[in-house]
Formats: C-alpha cells, sequence, structure tokens
C-alpha cells in the first residue's frame, strides 16, 4: 500500500522548491534528526531565496551534528535567521559545515546590525588581544579570528536577508561591513604583533618594546574607507608607519619603517593567507604609492613627498574615500588630515578631467567580452558609472565647496543635490538604483561568498536572486530591471560626467573660483569687463539669497564670468543674462540646462556676449535658451511649417491686429532661433539666407491674409492682388536687417476697375501698417516699382503691361531680374512673371540699354555713398562690394538668358554659377567675385548681429571689428586680419569687375 504524496509536493513547488522528490525525501530526514514537525521546516525553508538548497543544507549540517540546529528551533529570530543565510548563500552553509557549533550564535539575530564598537570587541576576543598583543601568534589565533569574523558576517547577513525592504538597507548594512572589515584588520594587526616581536613564521624578531612603541595606520581606501563594503571584496589599504622621536632617536627611522612593514605583511597575512579556515578577502595595498613596485610601507612623510612631487591624478580620486581603519588612529587621522588638501585642489590640475574621463573609459574597455553583458560593476550603466560620476563632481566642485567633501557615494549625492550642483530628481534616480545595484552585488557575493560582479547567466540562478533581493517574482523579471537600471543610469552618467562645465571649472585660475567683494573688482576689469562696479551689482543681484536658484547661480557664476570674458562685450552679455534669469524666474529647466546640457551654459556665454541683436530678443522670448540644449532646435523650422502656424494664428484670432501681434512673435522667434544657429556655426552662410527669405515670405503672406479679410468685402472676393518680392528678397538672399523689396500688382478680375484700384491702395496701407515692428524692423521697400518713388504705389497687371511696353527704362528691366512672387493670387504672379520674361530676358538686346546701365552704375558710385565714408568699407556700394556684384551678373543676364536658360534665375549667386558654368566668365572670375559678395554678406550680417542695428559700412572701431571677425571665427584680436581679408578680397573683385563690366 503506498501514499499518495501529490499534495504535499503541490505545496512544495508552490513555495519554490524546484526538486520536489528529493526535497520531500530531505525534509523528512531532516525533521527526524533534530525532531522538528515537517510543517515548520516547510515554513522556513518556504522564506528561504533557494528552498532546495536550504534543506539540503540544514540536512548535511544535522548529519555532522544536529544538536545546534535542534536548540535554535525554539529561538524565532535565529531560526529565521538560518533559513534565510543557507537559503541565500552556499558559502555560510559551507561555513556552518565546517562549525556546526556557530549556528548557536545565530541566537536572537536578524532584528539589528551590530556596531562597530561590538564588531571590534568580538574580533579582539577571538584573539584574546590586549594592549595590542593577541594571546597568541600562532596560526590558530588567525583561525579564530577567521571563524569569529564570519560569525559576525552572519549576523550583519542575517539582518540584510530578514529586512523587510533590503534596498532601503543597503547603506547600514554597506558600513556594517566596512566595520567588520576594519576590525579583522585590527584583531590581526595584533596578532601579527605577537609574531613579529616573537620571531613567529619567519616574521622576523623584534624586541617586544620596539614593536609596541612602533605605529602602523591603516588607512582604508575606496569602498573600505567609505564604508560602503561588499560583502566579498577585495579591502583598499595603504599603510603608514610612525614612531615617537624617542624611538626613532634610539633606532633610527629605517628600523621603524622595517618593523611597521612586517607587521603589514603579518596583517595581511593573516586576513588572506592559506590556513584551516579559508581566507576572508584580499588586502590589496596597490593603490600606495608607485604601487606594485613602491615601498609596502611610508611614513607619513614619504607618503606627502610623493604626493607633492609624482602623484597622478588618478592617486587623488583614490584618496577622496581615504579613511582611518585600523591601528594607530591618531597616526591615521595625521595622514587624512595632510592628504585632503591635496585631494581637493587635484581638480586643479591640467586636463584633470579629462584623465578621469579616460580613465573611466579604459576600465569599460579592458572588461573580457564573455563578462560584459553580465557586468553589474565595471561595466555600461553599473556601479562604477555611478560613483565616478559622483567623485568627478565631488572634486572639481570641491575645489571651492567643502560642504560637498563626503567620503560615501550617497552621502555625497546628497551634499551635490543640496548643494545644487545636480538637479533633484537625477540624484533621486542615481540613489535609487546605485541601492538596487548594489543589492544585486551583494547577493551575487553572497550566494557563495566569494568576489564576483557579474549576474547570474543561468536562468534557475537568477530566480533564486530575484527571491533573494525581493526586486521581483522570477529570474527574467529581475533582468528586465536590471537592464532598465543600466539604461537609466547610463543616460545620467553620460550627461554629468561629460559636462563641459566641469572642464571649465577645474580650468579656471584659482583666483576666479571665489568671487570675493574686495578682489573681484580688480579681477572683472583685468579679464576684460568694461564697467567692473556693475558686474559686480549683476553677480550680487543673480546669486543672492538662499534659494536653490540662487545656489546654482552662485555655483554656474564664476564659470560663466570667465567665459563672457572671453566673449565680445562681456559687460552687455552679463547684463542679458541677469535679465533672461529674471524674466524666467524660478523656472526649473532654465538653470538645470545650464548646469546640465552639453555646452549650454558656454553657448549662452557667447551669444549673450556676442550679439545685442540675439540678447535683446532673448528677453522678450527668454525661452529660446532652451534651444541651447539641443542643435536641431537652432536649425530653421520649414516654410511649411512656419505656414502652418501662421494659418493657426489667422484661425484663433478674429482680429487683423490680435493676429498680427501673433505673427510678429512668430517673426521674431524665428529669426532669433536664425541668429542663434548662425552665431553658433550651426548655420552656413546660404542657410541663413533661406531662412530669413522664409520667415519674411512667411510674414507677409500672412500680413496680407489678415488684412485681405478685413479690407475686402465678399461682393470684391473675385480681385486678385499679389506681391512681388524684387532685390536681394527676390533673389532668396536676404541678410541680417535687409529690407524687403517689393512690387505690388493687382487685376480687377471683375470688379470695378476704380473700386480695385482703391482696394488695392488700402491693402497696400494695410500691409505696411501692420507689418511694422518696432523690435524688429521689417521695412516693405516699393523703391524699385516703375518710376521708383515717383510712380504708382501699386499697379494693375495691364498697366505694368503698358508701362514696360511704352516706357520702361533699363534699370527697371534690369530690377525686374530679381522679381519674383511671395504671396497673393498664383494665377496673378503666374501672369506678372511671364510679362517680366520678356522685358528681363529679351532676345535682342539694346546696346544703348545696356550703355546707360553702366552709366547709372557710375552715377551710384559717385553719388549715392554716404559722405565721409571711406568707399573702401562700404560693403554694397564700395569697390567690390555687393553691388558691383550683383550689377555684372544682371548685366550678363540680360545680355544672355535668352540664349541660356540655366541664367534665368533671380539668385545672384546660382546666376553667376550659371555663367560661369556657360563659359561666360572664368573659372577665377567667378571665384573671385562669389567670395567677395559672401564676405560682404557676411560681415554685413555680423555687424548687424554684434550691434543690433544694421549697417552697410565695416566698422573703423577696432572693438566693433574684432567683434565681427569673432563672430565670424576669427581669434580674438583679429580686427586687422578682418580689414585686410576684406579689403584684399574686395580689390580682387573690383578688378574682375571692371574689366567685364566696363571693358
Amino acid at each position: 500500500m503506498s501514499l499518495d504524496r501529490s499534495g504535499p509536493l503541490t505545496e512544495l513547488a508552490r513555495l519554490g522548491f524546484s526538486e520536489l522528490g528529493t526535497a520531500d525525501a530531505e525534509l523528512t530526514e531532516l525533521g527526524e534528526l533534530i525532531g522538528a514537525p515537517r510543517a515548520s521546516l516547510i515554513e522556513g525553508a518556504g522564506r528561504a531565496a533557494d528552498p532546495d538548497a536550504a534543506v539540503a543544507a540544514l540536512l548535511r549540517i544535522a548529519r555532522r551534528d544536529p544538536e545546534p540546529i535542534r536548540g535554535l528551533r525554539s529561538d524565532g529570530d535565529g531560526w529565521a535567521a538560518l533559513w534565510a543565510l543557507v537559503g541565500a548563500s552556499t558559502g555560510f552553509a559551507d561555513f556552518f559545515l565546517r562549525h556546526p557549533q556557530e549556528v548557536s550564535a545565530l541566537a536572537g539575530q536578524g532584528r539589528r546590525l551590530p556596531t562597530a564598537g561590538e564588531l571590534r570587541a568580538e574580533l579582539l576576543d577571538a584573539v584574546g588581544a590586549e594592549d595590542g598583543f593577541a594571546e597568541s601568534g600562532g596560526d590558530e589565533a588567525w583561525v579564530a579570528l577567521r571563524v569569529r569574523y564570519r560569525r559576525m558576517l552572519a549576523r550583519i547577513a542575517a539582518y540584510d536577508l530578514l529586512s523587510a525592504s533590503p534596498v532601503d538597507e543597503v547603506v547600514g548594512v554597506a558600513a556594517a561591513l566596512a566595520d567588520a572589515a576594519g576590525a579583522a584588520l585590527e584583531a590581526s594587526l595584533s596578532v601579527a604583533r605577537v609574531r613579529v616581536s616573537r620571531g613567529v613564521g619567519a616574521a622576523g624578531l623584534f624586541p617586544r618594546e620596539q614593536v609596541a612603541r612602533t605605529s602602523l595606520a591603516i588607512i582604508g581606501m575606496g569602498k573600505a574607507g567609505a564604508r560602503e563594503l561588499n560583502y566579498v571584496s577585495d579591502v583598499d589599504v595603504i599603510f603608514v608607519a610612525g614612531a615617537d622621536d624617542e624611538l626613532l632617536d634610539e633606532i633610527g627611522e629605517s628600523r621603524v619603517v622595517d618593523i611597521a612593514t612586517r607587521l603589514a605583511v603579518q596583517t595581511m597575512r593573516g586576513i588572506s593567507g592559506i590556513e584551516v579556515e579559508p581566507p576572508l578577502w584580499e588586502v590589496d595595498a596597490n593603490l600606495r604609492p608607485e604601487g606594485k613596485q613602491g615601498a609596502l610601507v611610508r611614513t607619513l612623510a614619504s607618503h606627502l613627498a610623493y604626493y607633492d612631487r609624482w602623484a597622478k591624478s588618478w592617486e587623488f580620486q583614490a584618496l577622496l574615500k581615504a579613511r582611518p581603519l585600523a591601528g594607530d588612529a591618531e597616526l591615521g587621522e595625521a595622514y587624512v588630515r595632510a592628504v585632503q588638501p591635496k585631494v581637493w585642489t587635484s581638480a586643479a590640475r591640467e586636463n584633470f578631467v579629462d584623465s578621469v574621463q579616460r580613465m573611466r573609459e579604459r576600465v569599460t574597455d579592458h572588461i573580457p567580452a564573455a563578462d560584459a553583458p553580465y557586468q553589474l560593476k565595471l561595466g555600461p550603466g553599473g556601479i562604477r558609472d555611478v560613483e565616478f560620476t559622483v567623485q568627478l563632481l565631488q572634486l572639481v566642485h570641491g575645489l571651492t565647496d567643502d560642504r560637498i567633501r563626503q567620503r560615501g557615494t550617497l552621502e555625497a549625492l546628497d551634499a551635490l543635490v543640496t548643494e545644487g550642483y545636480i538637479g533633484r530628481a537625477e540624484a533621486a534616480t542615481f540613489s535609487r538604483d546605485y541601492r538596487v545595484l548594489r543589492l544585486l552585488e551583494h547577493r551575487v557575493q553572497l550566494r557563495n561568498l566569494k568576489r564576483t560582479h557579474l549576474m547570474p547567466s543561468r536562468p534557475e540562478e537568477l530566480r533564486i536572486l530575484a527571491r533573494a533581493t525581493g526586486l521581483a517574482e522570477t529570474g527574467q523579471a529581475v533582468w528586465q530591471q536590471w537592464e532598465a537600471i543600466k539604461r537609466e543610469v547610463r543616460d545620467i552618467h553620460v550627461r554629468l560626467f561629460y559636462r563641459p562645465l566641469l572642464s571649465a571649472v577645474a580650468a579656471l585660475p584659482a583666483e576666479e573660483r571665489v568671487l570675493s567683494t574686495e578682489q573681484a573688482h580688480d579681477r572683472l576689469a583685468a579679464i576684460g569687463f568694461a564697467d567692473p562696479a556693475g558686474a559686480l551689482r549683476h553677480i550680487a543681484a543673480l546669486t543672492a539669497g538662499l534659494s536653490r536658484k540662487a545656489t546654482i547661480q552662485r555655483h554656474l557664476m564664476p564659470v560663466m564670468i570667465r567665459w563672457f570674458a572671453d566673449g565680445v562685450d562681456p559687460d552687455y552679455g552679463l547684463l542679458a543674462f541677469r535679465r533672461i534669469s529674471e524674466r524666467l524666474g524660478d523656472t526649473h529647466w532654465f538653470l538645470r540646462m545650464l548646469r546640465d546640457s552639453s555646452g549650454a551654459a558656454e553657448s549662452l556665454t557667447y551669444v549673450l556676449s556676442g550679439s545685442r541683436y540675439v540678447g535683446e530678443l532673448m528677453e522678450w522670448i527668454p525661452e529660446s535658451a532652451a534651444w541651447l540644449a539641443d542643435e536641431e532646435q537652432l536649425r530653421p523650422r520649414t516654410g511649411v511649417a512656419l505656414q502652418e502656424e501662421a494659418r493657426a494664428i489667422q484661425r484663433r484670432h478674429a482680429t487683423v491686429d490680435d493676429a498680427m501681434r501673433s505673427v510678429r512673435a512668430l517673426r521674431r522667434r524665428e529669426l532669433l532661433r536664425t541668429a542663434m544657429g548662425a552665431l553658433l556655426d550651426v548655420l552656413t552662410i546660404d542657410d541663413i539666407s533661406k531662412a530669413l527669405t522664409t520667415i519674411t515670405e512667411v510674414t507677409i503672406q500672412a500680413t496680407l491674409r489678415a488684412v485681405r479679410r478685413e479690407i475686402v468685402p465678399p461682393e470684391d472676393e473675385a480681385l486678385d492682388f499679389s506681391i512681388i518680392a524684387m532685390g536681394r528678397f527676390g533673389g532668396g538672399e536676404l541678410g541680417f536687417g535687409s529690407d524687403a523689396d517689393v512690387m505690388y500688382v493687382y487685376r480687377p478680375n471683375g470688379v470695378d476697375p476704380q473700386r480695385a484700384h482703391e482696394l488695392s491702395m488700402q491693402l497696400v496701407a494695410a500691409l505696411r501698417k501692420h507689418s511694422e515692428d518696432h523690435r524688429v524692423p521689417l521695412e516693405l521697400d516699393a523703391d524699385l516699382r516703375p518710376e521708383g518713388r515717383n510712380g504708382a504705389l501699386v499697379r494693375s497687371l495691364d498697366s505694368y503691361a503698358e508701362y514696360y511696353r511704352r516706357w520702361s527704362l533699363s534699370w527697371e528691366a534690369q530690377a525686374l531680374l530679381r522679381a519674383r512672387g511671395i504671396a497673393g493670387s498664383v494665377k496673378l504672379i503666374t501672369a506678372f512673371t511671364e510679362l517680366a520674361d520678356e522685358v528681363r530676358y529679351p532676345a535682342d538686346v539694346d546696346p544703348h540699354g545696356l550703355r546707360e546701365i553702366k552709366r547709372i552704375k557710375a552715377r551710384v558710385e559717385a553719388e549715392r555713398l554716404p559722405q565721409g565714408v571711406d568707399p573702401s568699407r562700404h560693403l554694397k556700394l564700395g569697390p567690390g562690394g555687393l553691388s558691383d556684384v550683383e550689377w555684372l551678373v544682371q548685366l550678363i543676364q540680360l545680355q544672355h538668358a535668352h540664349a541660356i536658360p540655366e541664367l534665368r534665375t533671380a539668385s545672384t549667386t546660382e546666376a553667376l554659377k550659371a555663367a560661369e558654368s556657360a563659359g561666360l566668365i572664368t573659372d577665377t572670375a567667378a571665384d573671385r567675385l562669389s567670395a567677395a559678395w559672401r564676405l560682404a554678406s557676411r560681415l554685413r550680417s555680423a555687424n548687424t548681429l554684434l550691434s543690433g542695428q544694421t549697417s552697410d559700412v565695416l566698422p573703423v572701431d577696432r572693438r566693433k571689428l574684432d567683434g565681427i571677425g569673432r563672430l565670424l571665427g576669427y581669434p580674438p584680436r583679429s580686427a586687422s586680419r578682418v580689414e585686410d581679408d576684406w579689403l584684399g578680397t574686395s580689390r580682387r573683385a573690383r578688378r574682375v569687375f571692371e574689366k567685364l563690366f566696363y571693358g
């Protein structure tokens, strides 16, 4: 007769057992050995991370000695701790198998962490230490130390495993592990003193008194120093030797160092050497001066001499977490006090930030390919990304701010948030993710009590990890959570670790890191501020108060002041920045962007100090600062997108005044976007011309739609009305500050002719009125119409046809070469273009007309140049300027466009290329003309951007000329070079012009 075991086995499966038959049998045997009911065993095992391993482990221990387990059953805390430990760690299972009596030490454990004092007392008791010397120097002392250490480690792990939220306990657990390591080193040092003074195990033989009077400080580095240690991790240390003056006089420094070195060697052996009880962890002294090649132990003076002369940047980063861990506490504190100033000034070293960044990259590059997908610590998005980021921020900003000089990663992160160096949201994410990563690291090390930083690859091990951490229900879920955290950490790491602001802060001269009122005035004057008193007022206004905004401004200001000083007009740049900051008020994104975004702060200082045009617009559109964080936002929007926005504006607004306010805002915004893109070299001169032309077209089209809706009644809707772009506008070659040359044309199309004319005049008047913008003027200039300023402002198509047939002058045909319809009736534009083509592309060229064009050009040069202006500096009308190139190209078009269709373009540059391709001018001539036209266009726009005012004259003022050069990419103090480049380029173009135009 057999019993049906399906019910119990189902329960085992539900509780997480995998090997059901084996587990069932082992539970039965274990119950019999320790006298425990099956239900009690199942309940304990069901809470374990690996129930199968837990039962198997306890059975092995019970087979060897059941009494400790049987005695622990009545202690609820100890019983739960035992199941948790053997279910999460085969390492602890093996430990209890070697030492079954240690099971009894779990009684009452799991509710709190042992304190640093308790850990030290326990481990010193284990070796019977008194006055720094252990009871014995034999190997049995080391074994006792290791067993007692693992007993204390089990208490820490029990608390960790049984906590309701182990993620929240990571900090406390890591601190306790570091305290345990310090206690173990202290106990091992007490054994070492006995061995060195008695000559045990070839340790040397020195008088006990000399050994006792020799000071050895063990400095904890890395995670041990920061009290954020793992369960099984190398403990990084540095050894410092010392002695009182009397002993030094008596035996000499070299003998003191010899004794201390032997003590250090024996201390390390006590922790890491091969004994009956396995080693605890590796004691790693490779962070000492000169690394493995350097002396194991040095005096404090020797350490400091090395750091002053030879230490590399990474060594100071390592010292960031230095803390006395064991040995002579007074000497340890003296060491830390002495090296701390060196740590916090190390970021001022040349290329410090770059060296730290490269070091992090080398760590990632050297991960074995097979390990990379599983790396918790070293891989992208791992623990090191968080730690390196926090340490670099600390080292750079800690130059001047002692409030962020913390050893622990999370403590430092909190300080960085409090002081405004990191945004709250990013810090919260970093903190949470770091805790989770450390919890995962703790659990994978607990599994076998071995040093590892790799996530499990087997599904069964992932399932156990999920249960041990409490992070997820399944192995797949815990893996997915880890992958998400890696992406999150990596994203924040890249944004913060590679901030340009870090390099800038680190590179600041010492006298500029802190702005004091006493010194700032002279310093501001020295670095280029014309009004240092005014600059100080702006700085005070920006940084005053206790708000987070003021705190961040205080961090930004030293660097931004330096960047402003590197600009064209630092005083105006700082003033504009203050105004923008005040307009944005407490807007959270602005200062966060400047602090965190790649290059946004430097870009802002550059555009504000380099351009009043941009500064004045940004004061009215401060949200435009956000574009600096994304280069794509600095590229012009398409004409289609702008048209859609303009049409949406008109749908929302019932009156022309309301609609035009929004259209003007659209134009200002897009002009500002284009100006910022131009200043930051995102756009070429062709991009700028195209963008400015598109913006102007969309503005005029929107204005025409708005005024037509109010002026033309439904019964006259048939009236056709169009606007024709002329000059540089027609050629699609506008620059900053260019007028919009236009002509107006209408066709009655069934409307009474007189009525049509009156309505058209009203439309023109309304267009000119509503297109006015006092901030960024838009002048609709109709002077290129027939008869110029003396002619009718608007004509019908028939009137234009009649005029051009009977009275048209040569210059009017020339003006039509750049005519292009841009707004209004498409049919009317087509008809006007056909009319214009007949006039501007004649089959037979009138020689008299050509001579007249040349005569007019000469008269323009003589009469239209402003009095007192050096002709060579006039970018438009001067020799080799825009006018020379454009008139020559237009002459060629009048002569040849009828026969060469490629010349039929409103664009000067395209027509010039077509003339070159057709062999009408040489390559050299075309290059010289093109170079002059482009340089003149760039200089003209740069002049407008710099001053905020339109001018066709190259300034004589060296400061302004230097500013124009800076905007065009010249190095500082290039006024003469800018001038020479223009004079040379225009002179070469003028020679070509005179030969081809007049010759």
